[in-house]
């Protein structure tokens, strides 16, 4: 008798609860923003597609080793201005060495400080370590600002999680 009252009982605590406004599942959804058209030049956006304020740009790349590892062999040593005042980020974006049919090659997130409310720029390099550095045709940069990639998904915090992400950076093999 007694578990059928607590049952019973549970029942409509969870009716009051839930038509009170304080369910016990959160809604929470994650979802994966779209990802941009990689190019030499580009206008950052925020997940949900609006320009964030700032614009990246390859400067240049070359073949050479990095100069911590030269017994590596080549890797594609690459540079990217960041401009703008932005809305409060500080910018990151996808550099992808990619071969002649836009193959990547290889890739790597590269984070920017700005100092915001005022237009600036920031420059900063890197080396992209890739199996054949011989077969790049050029350094593209996605769109895509992953600055939030860190963020809560509802699996690690149901109640906190959640909302768009940024895409994942492209594997070796995918073509842009």
């Amino acid at each position: 008798m007694v578990v059928v009252r607590m049952v019973a009982g549970a029942g409509s605590v969870l009716a009051m609860l839930s038509l009170s406004g304080c369910g016990l599942l959160w809604s929470c959804t994650d979802s994966t923003a779209e990802r941009g058209e990689a190019e030499v030049r580009v206008e950052i956006v925020d997940t949900d597609e609006r320009p964030a304020g700032v614009t990246a740009e390859v400067t240049g790349w070359r073949r050479e080793p990095h100069p911590q590892v030269p017994e590596e062999g080549d890797q594609i040593h690459f540079g990217v201005r960041f401009e703008g005042a932005g809305r409060g980020i500080d910018p990151a974006v996808d550099a992808c060495a990619v071969d002649e049919k836009r193959v990547v090659l290889g890739c790597q997130t590269v984070y920017s400080v700005l100092d915001f409310g005022r237009d600036t720029t920031d420059t900063v390099d890197g080396y992209l370590a890739v199996d054949h550095p011989e077969r790049v045709a050029e350094v593209l940069l996605i769109p895509n600002d992953q600055s939030s990639q860190d963020r809560r998904t509802c699996e690690d915090d149901m109640k906190d999680g959640g909302g768009v992400h940024p895409p994942d950076t492209p594997g070796r093999g995918e073509r842009l």
